[in-house]
Protein backbone atom coordinates (compact mmCIF):
# COMPACT_ATOMS: atom_id res chain seq x y z
CA UNK A 1 0.00 0.00 0.00
CA UNK A 2 2.78 2.43 0.92
CA UNK A 3 4.65 1.56 -2.27
CA UNK A 4 1.52 2.10 -4.38
CA UNK A 5 0.68 5.48 -2.87
CA UNK A 6 4.31 6.57 -2.65
CA UNK A 7 4.58 6.46 -6.43
CA UNK A 8 2.07 9.34 -6.62
CA UNK A 9 4.14 11.82 -4.62
CA UNK A 10 5.87 12.48 -7.94
CA UNK A 11 7.08 16.03 -8.42
CA UNK A 12 6.40 16.85 -4.75
CA UNK A 13 9.21 14.66 -3.39
CA UNK A 14 11.39 17.69 -2.63
CA UNK A 15 8.65 19.32 -0.54
CA UNK A 16 7.90 15.98 1.13
CA UNK A 17 11.57 15.59 2.16
CA UNK A 18 12.16 19.21 3.26
CA UNK A 19 9.05 19.38 5.46
CA UNK A 20 10.20 16.75 8.02
CA UNK A 21 13.66 18.37 8.16
CA UNK A 22 12.09 21.75 8.93
CA UNK A 23 9.87 20.13 11.57
CA UNK A 24 12.93 18.66 13.31
CA UNK A 25 14.57 22.11 13.35
CA UNK A 26 11.38 23.64 14.77
CA UNK A 27 11.31 20.97 17.51
CA UNK A 28 14.95 21.72 18.34
CA UNK A 29 14.16 25.43 18.67
CA UNK A 30 11.15 24.64 20.86
CA UNK A 31 13.33 22.43 23.11
CA UNK A 32 16.10 25.00 23.32
CA UNK A 33 13.84 27.81 24.57
CA UNK A 34 13.27 26.47 28.14
CA UNK A 35 17.02 25.78 28.50
CA UNK A 36 17.84 29.32 27.43
CA UNK A 37 15.21 30.65 29.82
CA UNK A 38 16.76 28.62 32.64
CA UNK A 39 20.18 30.11 31.90
CA UNK A 40 18.71 33.60 31.71
CA UNK A 41 17.09 33.24 35.15
CA UNK A 42 20.05 31.58 36.87
CA UNK A 43 22.89 33.58 35.33
CA UNK A 44 21.12 36.85 34.58
CA UNK A 45 18.10 37.57 36.78
CA UNK A 46 19.43 36.01 39.97
CA UNK A 47 22.80 37.76 39.55
CA UNK A 48 21.37 41.05 38.27
CA UNK A 49 23.53 40.89 35.11
CA UNK A 50 21.59 43.04 32.58
CA UNK A 51 24.12 42.55 29.78
CA UNK A 52 23.74 38.78 30.10
CA UNK A 53 19.95 39.16 30.15
CA UNK A 54 20.15 41.27 26.95
CA UNK A 55 22.38 38.78 25.15
CA UNK A 56 20.23 35.83 26.13
CA UNK A 57 17.10 37.77 25.16
CA UNK A 58 18.48 38.38 21.67
CA UNK A 59 19.50 34.72 21.35
CA UNK A 60 16.05 33.58 22.50
CA UNK A 61 14.41 35.96 20.01
CA UNK A 62 16.56 34.64 17.17
CA UNK A 63 15.80 31.04 18.15
CA UNK A 64 12.07 31.83 18.30
CA UNK A 65 12.11 33.58 14.91
CA UNK A 66 14.09 30.73 13.35
CA UNK A 67 11.66 28.18 14.80
CA UNK A 68 8.75 30.25 13.50
CA UNK A 69 10.27 30.38 10.01
CA UNK A 70 10.90 26.63 10.01
CA UNK A 71 7.35 25.93 11.18
CA UNK A 72 5.82 28.31 8.61
CA UNK A 73 7.89 26.99 5.71
CA UNK A 74 7.16 23.43 6.82
CA UNK A 75 3.43 24.19 6.85
CA UNK A 76 3.52 25.67 3.35
CA UNK A 77 5.59 22.82 1.92
CA UNK A 78 3.43 20.19 3.67
CA UNK A 79 0.27 21.76 2.23
CA UNK A 80 1.82 21.85 -1.23
CA UNK A 81 3.03 18.25 -1.01
CA UNK A 82 -0.24 16.85 0.40
CA UNK A 83 -2.57 18.64 -2.01
CA UNK A 84 -0.34 17.76 -4.94
CA UNK A 85 -0.18 14.17 -3.77
CA UNK A 86 -4.00 14.06 -3.54
CA UNK A 87 -4.28 15.52 -7.04
CA UNK A 88 -1.95 12.85 -8.42
CA UNK A 89 -3.84 10.06 -6.64
CA UNK A 90 -7.20 11.27 -7.98
CA UNK A 91 -5.76 11.56 -11.47
CA UNK A 92 -4.21 8.10 -11.20
CA UNK A 93 -7.52 6.62 -10.04
CA UNK A 94 -9.45 8.32 -12.82
CA UNK A 95 -6.91 7.24 -15.45
CA UNK A 96 -7.13 3.64 -14.27
CA UNK A 97 -10.93 3.72 -14.16
CA UNK A 98 -10.94 4.87 -17.78
CA UNK A 99 -8.95 1.73 -18.66
CA UNK A 100 -11.39 -0.57 -16.88
CA UNK A 101 -13.39 -3.07 -18.86
CA UNK A 102 -17.04 -3.61 -18.00
CA UNK A 103 -16.06 -6.56 -15.80
CA UNK A 104 -13.72 -4.30 -13.76
CA UNK A 105 -16.44 -1.68 -13.38
CA UNK A 106 -18.81 -4.38 -12.13
CA UNK A 107 -16.54 -4.90 -9.08
CA UNK A 108 -17.03 -1.33 -7.82
CA UNK A 109 -20.32 0.46 -7.33
CA UNK A 110 -20.62 3.96 -8.76
CA UNK A 111 -21.19 5.33 -5.26
CA UNK A 112 -18.13 3.43 -4.04
CA UNK A 113 -15.93 4.96 -6.71
CA UNK A 114 -17.24 8.45 -5.92
CA UNK A 115 -16.46 7.94 -2.22
CA UNK A 116 -12.96 6.72 -3.04
CA UNK A 117 -12.27 9.70 -5.32
CA UNK A 118 -13.55 12.24 -2.80
CA UNK A 119 -13.78 11.33 0.90
CA UNK A 120 -11.13 8.61 0.92
CA UNK A 121 -8.55 10.67 -0.96
CA UNK A 122 -9.24 13.64 1.33
CA UNK A 123 -8.58 11.43 4.36
CA UNK A 124 -5.30 10.27 2.84
CA UNK A 125 -4.35 13.85 2.00
CA UNK A 126 -4.95 15.02 5.58
CA UNK A 127 -3.02 12.07 6.99
CA UNK A 128 -0.13 12.63 4.59
CA UNK A 129 0.10 16.24 5.68
CA UNK A 130 0.01 15.14 9.32
CA UNK A 131 2.70 12.53 8.68
CA UNK A 132 4.97 15.12 7.10
CA UNK A 133 4.51 17.56 9.98
CA UNK A 134 3.14 16.19 13.24
CA UNK A 135 4.35 12.59 12.81
CA UNK A 136 7.87 14.01 12.70
CA UNK A 137 7.54 17.03 14.96
CA UNK A 138 5.69 15.37 17.87
CA UNK A 139 7.99 12.35 18.35
CA UNK A 140 11.18 14.39 17.89
CA UNK A 141 9.92 17.13 20.19
CA UNK A 142 9.05 14.45 22.76
CA UNK A 143 12.51 12.87 22.51
CA UNK A 144 14.31 16.24 22.61
CA UNK A 145 12.27 17.41 25.61
CA UNK A 146 12.87 14.16 27.52
CA UNK A 147 16.59 14.35 26.77
CA UNK A 148 16.75 17.96 27.91
CA UNK A 149 14.75 17.14 31.06
CA UNK A 150 17.23 14.37 31.97
CA UNK A 151 20.12 16.79 31.33
CA UNK A 152 18.56 19.29 33.74
CA UNK A 153 17.68 16.71 36.41
CA UNK A 154 17.56 12.95 35.85
CA UNK A 155 15.73 12.46 39.16
CA UNK A 156 12.95 14.89 38.25
CA UNK A 157 12.69 13.63 34.66
CA UNK A 158 11.84 10.18 36.01
CA UNK A 159 8.39 11.58 36.86
CA UNK A 160 7.79 12.24 33.15
CA UNK A 161 8.99 8.79 32.21
CA UNK A 162 6.49 7.15 34.58
CA UNK A 163 3.69 9.42 33.27
CA UNK A 164 4.56 8.57 29.66
CA UNK A 165 4.44 4.82 30.29
CA UNK A 166 1.07 4.99 32.10
CA UNK A 167 -0.46 7.34 29.51
CA UNK A 168 0.87 5.29 26.59
CA UNK A 169 -0.93 2.19 27.86
CA UNK A 170 -4.16 4.12 28.35
CA UNK A 171 -3.95 5.93 24.99
CA UNK A 172 -3.22 2.68 23.18
CA UNK A 173 -6.46 1.30 24.59
CA UNK A 174 -8.40 4.37 23.40
CA UNK A 175 -6.85 4.39 19.93
CA UNK A 176 -7.49 0.70 19.23
CA UNK A 177 -11.12 1.10 20.33
CA UNK A 178 -11.60 4.13 18.06
CA UNK A 179 -9.88 2.62 15.00
CA UNK A 180 -12.51 -0.08 14.41
CA UNK A 181 -15.36 2.41 14.67
CA UNK A 182 -13.77 4.83 12.22
CA UNK A 183 -13.35 2.02 9.68
CA UNK A 184 -17.09 1.34 9.85
CA UNK A 185 -17.80 5.04 9.27
CA UNK A 186 -16.12 5.10 5.87
CA UNK A 187 -17.88 1.94 4.79
CA UNK A 188 -21.17 3.72 5.53
CA UNK A 189 -20.21 6.60 3.24
CA UNK A 190 -20.75 4.32 0.21
CA UNK A 191 -24.34 3.78 1.28
CA UNK A 192 -24.86 7.49 1.83
CA UNK A 193 -23.47 8.41 -1.59
CA UNK A 194 -25.59 5.69 -3.22
CA UNK A 195 -28.73 7.10 -1.59
CA UNK A 196 -27.89 10.65 -2.66
CA UNK A 197 -27.10 9.54 -6.21
CA UNK A 198 -30.34 7.63 -6.59
CA UNK A 199 -32.44 10.34 -5.02
CA UNK A 200 -31.02 13.26 -6.99
CA UNK A 201 -30.61 11.34 -10.25
CA UNK A 202 -34.19 10.07 -10.17
CA UNK A 203 -35.79 13.12 -8.59
CA UNK A 204 -38.47 13.30 -11.30
CA UNK A 205 -39.49 9.70 -10.62
CA UNK A 206 -39.52 10.39 -6.89
CA UNK A 207 -41.85 13.33 -7.36
CA UNK A 208 -44.02 11.51 -9.90
CA UNK A 209 -44.69 8.72 -7.40
CA UNK A 210 -44.90 11.14 -4.42
CA UNK A 211 -42.09 9.28 -2.65
CA UNK A 212 -40.37 12.31 -1.12
CA UNK A 213 -41.15 11.15 2.43
CA UNK A 214 -39.76 7.69 1.73
CA UNK A 215 -36.55 9.09 0.23
CA UNK A 216 -36.23 11.52 3.14
CA UNK A 217 -36.45 8.62 5.58
CA UNK A 218 -33.79 6.71 3.60
CA UNK A 219 -31.49 9.71 3.74
CA UNK A 220 -32.18 10.27 7.44
CA UNK A 221 -31.36 6.62 8.12
CA UNK A 222 -28.05 6.79 6.21
CA UNK A 223 -27.04 10.09 7.82
CA UNK A 224 -28.10 8.93 11.28
CA UNK A 225 -26.04 5.76 10.94
CA UNK A 226 -22.89 7.78 10.18
CA UNK A 227 -23.75 10.23 12.97
CA UNK A 228 -24.03 7.47 15.59
CA UNK A 229 -20.74 5.90 14.55
CA UNK A 230 -18.93 9.24 14.59
CA UNK A 231 -20.35 10.08 18.01
CA UNK A 232 -19.18 6.70 19.28
CA UNK A 233 -15.68 7.13 17.84
CA UNK A 234 -15.30 10.76 18.87
CA UNK A 235 -16.67 9.89 22.33
CA UNK A 236 -13.72 7.55 22.75
CA UNK A 237 -11.12 9.91 21.28
CA UNK A 238 -12.32 12.93 23.28
CA UNK A 239 -11.26 11.18 26.50
CA UNK A 240 -7.71 12.06 25.45
CA UNK A 241 -8.09 15.68 26.55
CA UNK A 242 -9.28 15.28 30.17
CA UNK A 243 -6.90 12.38 30.82
CA UNK A 244 -3.99 14.33 29.41
CA UNK A 245 -4.97 17.44 31.38
CA UNK A 246 -5.10 15.38 34.56
CA UNK A 247 -1.65 13.97 33.81
CA UNK A 248 -0.22 17.44 33.09
CA UNK A 249 -1.63 18.95 36.28
CA UNK A 250 -0.47 15.96 38.35
CA UNK A 251 3.04 16.17 36.91
CA UNK A 252 3.17 19.92 37.53
CA UNK A 253 2.19 19.43 41.17
CA UNK A 254 4.72 16.63 41.67
CA UNK A 255 7.50 18.57 39.90
CA UNK A 256 6.68 21.77 41.83
CA UNK A 257 6.68 19.93 45.16
CA UNK A 258 9.85 17.93 44.53
CA UNK A 259 11.53 20.90 42.82
CA UNK A 260 10.82 23.20 45.75
CA UNK A 261 12.41 20.70 48.14
CA UNK A 262 15.47 20.35 45.88
CA UNK A 263 15.85 24.12 45.54
CA UNK A 264 15.78 24.49 49.31
CA UNK A 265 18.32 21.65 49.58
CA UNK A 266 20.50 23.27 46.92
CA UNK A 267 20.17 20.46 44.41
CA UNK A 268 18.17 22.46 41.85
CA UNK A 269 18.05 26.06 40.65
CA UNK A 270 14.98 28.21 40.04
CA UNK A 271 15.76 28.29 36.32
CA UNK A 272 16.01 24.51 36.20
CA UNK A 273 12.58 24.20 37.83
CA UNK A 274 11.09 26.61 35.26
CA UNK A 275 12.61 24.53 32.45
CA UNK A 276 11.28 21.27 33.91
CA UNK A 277 7.77 22.72 34.21
CA UNK A 278 7.92 23.86 30.58
CA UNK A 279 9.10 20.40 29.48
CA UNK A 280 6.26 18.83 31.45
CA UNK A 281 3.66 20.47 29.25
CA UNK A 282 5.78 19.92 26.14
CA UNK A 283 6.28 16.19 26.75
CA UNK A 284 2.70 15.33 27.67
CA UNK A 285 1.11 17.47 24.94
CA UNK A 286 3.33 15.85 22.33
CA UNK A 287 2.35 12.46 23.70
CA UNK A 288 -1.31 13.38 23.21
CA UNK A 289 -0.46 14.56 19.71
CA UNK A 290 1.17 11.21 18.97
CA UNK A 291 -2.00 9.42 20.09
CA UNK A 292 -4.13 11.62 17.80
CA UNK A 293 -1.75 10.87 14.95
CA UNK A 294 -2.38 7.17 15.48
CA UNK A 295 -6.13 7.79 15.30
CA UNK A 296 -5.88 9.83 12.11
CA UNK A 297 -3.50 7.42 10.45
CA UNK A 298 -5.68 4.45 11.41
CA UNK A 299 -8.67 6.24 9.88
CA UNK A 300 -6.75 6.81 6.70
CA UNK A 301 -5.54 3.20 6.47
CA UNK A 302 -9.08 2.04 5.65
CA UNK A 303 -9.33 4.81 3.04
CA UNK A 304 -5.89 3.98 1.65
CA UNK A 305 -6.84 0.32 1.23
CA UNK A 306 -9.97 1.31 -0.71
CA UNK A 307 -8.04 3.74 -2.91
CA UNK A 308 -5.28 1.20 -3.58
CA UNK A 309 -7.92 -1.34 -4.60
CA UNK A 310 -8.81 0.98 -7.50
CA UNK A 311 -5.21 1.96 -8.31
CA UNK A 312 -4.04 -1.68 -8.34
CA UNK A 313 -7.00 -3.06 -10.25
CA UNK A 314 -5.66 -4.43 -13.52
CA UNK A 315 -7.97 -4.11 -16.54
CA UNK A 316 -9.29 -7.52 -17.55
CA UNK A 317 -9.24 -6.52 -21.20
CA UNK A 318 -6.04 -5.10 -22.69
CA UNK A 319 -4.49 -4.73 -26.10
CA UNK A 320 -2.60 -7.75 -27.41
CA UNK A 321 1.00 -7.55 -28.55
CA UNK A 322 1.21 -6.35 -32.17
CA UNK A 323 -2.56 -5.76 -32.44
CA UNK A 324 -4.41 -5.69 -35.75
CA UNK A 325 -5.11 -2.10 -36.79
CA UNK A 326 -7.72 -2.69 -39.48
CA UNK A 327 -11.09 -4.44 -39.53
CA UNK A 328 -11.60 -5.98 -42.95
CA UNK A 329 -15.42 -5.98 -43.01
CA UNK A 330 -18.52 -6.24 -40.85
CA UNK A 331 -18.85 -10.02 -40.77
CA UNK A 332 -19.36 -11.61 -37.34
CA UNK A 333 -18.89 -15.19 -36.24
CA UNK A 334 -19.45 -16.88 -32.88
CA UNK A 335 -17.76 -20.25 -32.41
CA UNK A 336 -18.84 -22.40 -29.44
CA UNK A 337 -19.10 -19.34 -27.19
CA UNK A 338 -19.87 -19.54 -23.49
CA UNK A 339 -19.96 -16.43 -21.32
CA UNK A 340 -20.42 -15.76 -17.60
CA UNK A 341 -20.21 -12.63 -15.48
CA UNK A 342 -17.45 -13.49 -13.01
CA UNK A 343 -17.72 -11.92 -9.57
CA UNK A 344 -15.61 -13.05 -6.62
CA UNK A 345 -14.24 -15.98 -8.62
CA UNK A 346 -17.67 -17.39 -9.46
CA UNK A 347 -19.93 -16.97 -12.44
CA UNK A 348 -23.12 -18.48 -13.78
CA UNK A 349 -23.11 -18.83 -17.61
CA UNK A 350 -25.53 -16.43 -19.28
CA UNK A 351 -24.61 -17.55 -22.80
CA UNK A 352 -24.11 -21.21 -23.67
CA UNK A 353 -22.76 -22.88 -26.78
CA UNK A 354 -23.40 -19.97 -29.17
CA UNK A 355 -22.61 -20.67 -32.84
CA UNK A 356 -23.58 -17.93 -35.31
CA UNK A 357 -22.34 -16.53 -38.60
CA UNK A 358 -23.40 -13.09 -39.81
CA UNK A 359 -22.42 -11.78 -43.22
CA UNK A 360 -21.11 -8.28 -43.74
CA UNK A 361 -23.92 -5.83 -44.55
CA UNK A 362 -26.70 -8.02 -43.16
CA UNK A 363 -29.42 -6.66 -40.92
CA UNK A 364 -29.84 -8.99 -37.97
CA UNK A 365 -32.58 -8.81 -35.38
CA UNK A 366 -32.27 -10.27 -31.88
CA UNK A 367 -35.31 -11.06 -29.80
CA UNK A 368 -35.84 -12.89 -26.55
CA UNK A 369 -37.29 -12.59 -23.08
CA UNK A 370 -35.74 -10.42 -20.38
CA UNK A 371 -32.57 -12.09 -19.09
CA UNK A 372 -32.14 -14.29 -22.13
CA UNK A 373 -28.66 -12.83 -22.84
CA UNK A 374 -29.32 -10.40 -25.70
CA UNK A 375 -27.15 -7.54 -24.39
CA UNK A 376 -24.47 -9.97 -23.23
CA UNK A 377 -24.27 -11.39 -26.75
CA UNK A 378 -23.65 -8.07 -28.51
CA UNK A 379 -21.26 -6.83 -25.80
CA UNK A 380 -18.87 -9.59 -26.83
CA UNK A 381 -18.66 -8.27 -30.40
CA UNK A 382 -17.02 -4.98 -29.41
CA UNK A 383 -15.09 -6.79 -26.67
CA UNK A 384 -16.70 -4.95 -23.80
CA UNK A 385 -16.39 -8.37 -22.16
CA UNK A 386 -14.28 -11.37 -23.11
CA UNK A 387 -15.79 -14.79 -23.73
CA UNK A 388 -15.43 -17.50 -21.11
CA UNK A 389 -15.02 -20.15 -23.79
CA UNK A 390 -14.82 -20.16 -27.58
CA UNK A 391 -14.19 -17.17 -29.82
CA UNK A 392 -15.88 -14.16 -31.41
CA UNK A 393 -14.63 -13.13 -34.84
CA UNK A 394 -15.11 -9.80 -36.60
CA UNK A 395 -13.88 -9.37 -40.14
CA UNK A 396 -12.58 -12.94 -39.98
CA UNK A 397 -10.26 -12.26 -37.01
CA UNK A 398 -10.67 -12.98 -33.31
CA UNK A 399 -11.69 -9.76 -31.53
CA UNK A 400 -8.87 -10.39 -29.03
CA UNK A 401 -6.34 -9.79 -31.81
CA UNK A 402 -7.52 -6.22 -32.56
CA UNK A 403 -6.42 -2.92 -31.09
CA UNK A 404 -9.28 -2.03 -28.74
CA UNK A 405 -9.73 1.50 -30.07
CA UNK A 406 -9.77 0.30 -33.67
CA UNK A 407 -12.29 -2.45 -32.91
CA UNK A 408 -14.64 -0.21 -30.94
CA UNK A 409 -14.54 2.49 -33.58
CA UNK A 410 -15.58 -0.07 -36.20
CA UNK A 411 -18.18 -1.72 -33.94
CA UNK A 412 -20.42 1.13 -32.81
CA UNK A 413 -22.78 0.29 -29.96
CA UNK A 414 -25.82 2.20 -28.79
CA UNK A 415 -26.18 0.79 -25.30
CA UNK A 416 -29.43 -0.03 -23.56
CA UNK A 417 -28.90 2.85 -21.13
CA UNK A 418 -28.81 6.03 -23.20
CA UNK A 419 -26.52 8.68 -21.73
CA UNK A 420 -26.10 12.26 -22.88
CA UNK A 421 -23.62 14.67 -21.36
CA UNK A 422 -23.94 18.31 -20.40
CA UNK A 423 -23.16 20.43 -23.46
CA UNK A 424 -24.74 21.34 -26.77
CA UNK A 425 -26.26 18.83 -29.17
CA UNK A 426 -23.20 19.30 -31.39
CA UNK A 427 -20.94 18.54 -28.41
CA UNK A 428 -22.82 15.32 -27.69
CA UNK A 429 -22.82 14.20 -31.32
CA UNK A 430 -19.07 14.70 -31.61
CA UNK A 431 -18.51 12.08 -28.95
CA UNK A 432 -18.90 9.77 -31.94
CA UNK A 433 -16.33 11.67 -33.98
CA UNK A 434 -14.61 14.69 -32.47
CA UNK A 435 -13.61 15.93 -35.92
CA UNK A 436 -17.07 15.65 -37.48
CA UNK A 437 -18.23 18.71 -39.39
CA UNK A 438 -21.57 20.36 -38.76
CA UNK A 439 -22.85 18.89 -42.04
CA UNK A 440 -21.81 15.35 -41.01
CA UNK A 441 -23.59 15.78 -37.68
CA UNK A 442 -26.75 16.93 -39.42
CA UNK A 443 -26.63 14.02 -41.89
CA UNK A 444 -26.27 11.53 -39.02
CA UNK A 445 -29.27 13.10 -37.29
CA UNK A 446 -31.30 12.81 -40.48
CA UNK A 447 -30.50 9.11 -40.64
CA UNK A 448 -31.54 8.71 -37.00
CA UNK A 449 -34.73 10.77 -37.56
CA UNK A 450 -33.51 13.33 -35.03
CA UNK A 451 -33.12 16.32 -37.35
CA UNK A 452 -36.81 17.19 -37.35
CA UNK A 453 -37.17 17.72 -33.59
CA UNK A 454 -33.75 19.42 -33.38
CA UNK A 455 -34.71 21.98 -36.00
CA UNK A 456 -37.84 22.77 -33.98
CA UNK A 457 -35.74 23.76 -30.96
CA UNK A 458 -35.02 27.50 -30.50
CA UNK A 459 -31.23 27.05 -30.66
CA UNK A 460 -31.36 24.00 -32.96
CA UNK A 461 -28.03 22.10 -32.80
CA UNK A 462 -26.62 24.60 -30.30
CA UNK A 463 -29.34 23.70 -27.79
CA UNK A 464 -27.78 22.95 -24.41
CA UNK A 465 -28.37 19.44 -23.10
CA UNK A 466 -28.59 19.17 -19.33
CA UNK A 467 -26.58 16.50 -17.51
CA UNK A 468 -28.09 13.10 -18.29
CA UNK A 469 -30.25 14.59 -21.06
CA UNK A 470 -33.03 15.52 -18.64
CA UNK A 471 -34.39 18.27 -20.92
CA UNK A 472 -35.15 15.94 -23.85
CA UNK A 473 -37.61 13.06 -24.05
CA UNK A 474 -36.63 9.39 -23.96
CA UNK A 475 -37.25 8.97 -27.68
CA UNK A 476 -35.27 12.10 -28.55
CA UNK A 477 -32.41 10.94 -26.36
CA UNK A 478 -32.37 7.57 -28.14
CA UNK A 479 -32.27 9.17 -31.56
CA UNK A 480 -29.40 11.47 -30.55
CA UNK A 481 -27.47 8.45 -29.26
CA UNK A 482 -28.06 6.61 -32.55
CA UNK A 483 -26.83 9.65 -34.51
CA UNK A 484 -23.77 9.83 -32.28
CA UNK A 485 -22.99 6.16 -33.05
CA UNK A 486 -23.47 6.71 -36.79
CA UNK A 487 -20.87 9.49 -36.81
CA UNK A 488 -18.21 6.86 -36.17
CA UNK A 489 -19.01 5.47 -39.63
CA UNK A 490 -18.68 1.91 -38.33
CA UNK A 491 -18.64 -1.37 -40.19
CA UNK A 492 -21.00 -2.83 -37.56
CA UNK A 493 -23.81 -0.90 -35.87
CA UNK A 494 -25.43 -2.43 -32.78
CA UNK A 495 -28.67 -1.03 -31.40
CA UNK A 496 -29.35 -2.53 -27.98
CA UNK A 497 -33.09 -1.91 -27.58
CA UNK A 498 -32.31 1.64 -28.66
CA UNK A 499 -35.67 2.48 -30.20
CA UNK A 500 -37.89 1.27 -27.37
CA UNK A 501 -38.99 4.84 -26.55
CA UNK A 502 -39.57 5.74 -30.21
CA UNK A 503 -43.03 5.42 -31.76
CA UNK A 504 -43.50 2.64 -34.30
CA UNK A 505 -43.74 5.04 -37.27
CA UNK A 506 -40.43 6.71 -36.44
CA UNK A 507 -38.89 3.31 -35.73
CA UNK A 508 -39.90 2.17 -39.23
CA UNK A 509 -38.43 5.35 -40.77
CA UNK A 510 -35.11 4.77 -38.97
CA UNK A 511 -34.90 1.20 -40.24
CA UNK A 512 -35.78 2.33 -43.76
CA UNK A 513 -33.09 5.03 -43.74
CA UNK A 514 -30.54 2.47 -42.57
CA UNK A 515 -31.50 0.14 -45.42
CA UNK A 516 -31.20 2.88 -48.03
CA UNK A 517 -28.30 5.00 -46.74
CA UNK A 518 -25.91 2.53 -45.07
CA UNK A 519 -26.51 -0.79 -46.86
CA UNK A 520 -22.89 -1.96 -46.42
CA UNK A 521 -22.97 -1.65 -42.64
CA UNK A 522 -23.82 -4.75 -40.63
CA UNK A 523 -26.77 -3.79 -38.43
CA UNK A 524 -27.64 -5.79 -35.31
CA UNK A 525 -30.88 -4.69 -33.68
CA UNK A 526 -32.03 -5.89 -30.28
CA UNK A 527 -35.71 -5.22 -29.72
CA UNK A 528 -38.67 -6.26 -27.63
CA UNK A 529 -41.09 -5.50 -30.48
CA UNK A 530 -41.31 -7.96 -33.33
CA UNK A 531 -42.22 -5.05 -35.62
CA UNK A 532 -38.73 -3.62 -35.07
CA UNK A 533 -36.94 -6.75 -36.34
CA UNK A 534 -39.35 -8.55 -38.68
CA UNK A 535 -37.88 -6.88 -41.80
CA UNK A 536 -34.35 -7.99 -40.87
CA UNK A 537 -32.53 -10.41 -43.15
CA UNK A 538 -32.45 -12.89 -40.27
CA UNK A 539 -33.53 -12.90 -36.64
CA UNK A 540 -31.76 -14.52 -33.67
CA UNK A 541 -34.14 -15.97 -31.08
CA UNK A 542 -32.54 -16.31 -27.64
CA UNK A 543 -33.94 -18.25 -24.70
CA UNK A 544 -32.09 -18.79 -21.43
CA UNK A 545 -28.72 -17.96 -23.02
CA UNK A 546 -29.10 -20.31 -25.98
CA UNK A 547 -29.87 -19.66 -29.65
CA UNK A 548 -33.10 -21.52 -30.39
CA UNK A 549 -33.74 -19.91 -33.77
CA UNK A 550 -31.85 -18.02 -36.48
CA UNK A 551 -33.81 -17.41 -39.65
CA UNK A 552 -36.07 -14.98 -41.49
CA UNK A 553 -39.29 -13.69 -39.95
CA UNK A 554 -41.46 -15.89 -42.18
CA UNK A 555 -39.50 -19.08 -41.50
CA UNK A 556 -39.42 -18.45 -37.75
CA UNK A 557 -43.19 -17.98 -37.62
CA UNK A 558 -43.54 -21.29 -39.38
CA UNK A 559 -40.89 -23.30 -37.56
CA UNK A 560 -40.13 -21.62 -34.19
CA UNK A 561 -42.75 -21.93 -31.47
CA UNK A 562 -41.21 -19.33 -29.13
CA UNK A 563 -40.98 -16.68 -31.85
CA UNK A 564 -44.51 -17.47 -33.05
CA UNK A 565 -45.88 -17.03 -29.53
CA UNK A 566 -44.13 -13.67 -29.13
CA UNK A 567 -45.46 -12.51 -32.49
CA UNK A 568 -49.01 -13.56 -31.74
CA UNK A 569 -48.96 -11.99 -28.26
CA UNK A 570 -47.84 -8.64 -29.70
CA UNK A 571 -49.99 -8.50 -32.81
CA UNK A 572 -53.07 -10.35 -31.64
CA UNK A 573 -53.06 -12.23 -34.97
CA UNK A 574 -52.95 -15.94 -35.60
CA UNK A 575 -49.63 -16.65 -37.30
CA UNK A 576 -51.06 -19.47 -39.40
CA UNK A 577 -53.81 -17.15 -40.65
CA UNK A 578 -51.23 -14.49 -41.51
CA UNK A 579 -49.13 -16.96 -43.49
CA UNK A 580 -52.18 -18.00 -45.44
CA UNK A 581 -52.54 -14.44 -46.62
CA UNK A 582 -55.50 -13.48 -44.47
CA UNK A 583 -56.29 -10.06 -43.13
CA UNK A 584 -53.34 -8.46 -41.33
Amino acid sequence: MIKTLGAYIGEYKKAAILTPLLMVLEAMCETATPLLMSMLVDNGVDKGDMSYISRMGVIMLLVAVFGLLCGSMGGVLAARASTGFARNVRKGMNDNIQRFSFSNIDKFSTAGLVTRLTTDVTNIQNSFQMILRMCVRAPFSLIFAMTAAFIVSARMATVYLVAIIVLSIFLYFLVTRAMGTFRKVFEKYDGLNSTVQENVGAIRVVKSFVREDYETKRMDSAVDSIYRLFVKAEGIVVLNAPIMQLAVNTCILVIAWLGAKLIVAGGLTTGDLMALLAYCINILMNLMMVSMIFVMVSMSVASAERVCAVLNEEPDIVNPKDPLMEVKDGSVRFEEVDFAYVRSGKGVPVLKDINLEIKSGETIGIIGSTGSGKSSLVNLISRLYDVTRGGVYVGGKDVREYDLEVLRNEVSVVLQTNVLFSGTIFDNLRWGNKNASDLECIEACKLAMANEFIEALPDKYDTYIEQGGTNVSGGQKQRLCIARALLKKPKILILDDSTSAVDTATDAKIRKSFLEKIPGVTKIIIAQRVSSVKDSDRIIVLDDGRVIGFDSHENLIRDNEVYREVYESQTGNDADFDKAGGEQ
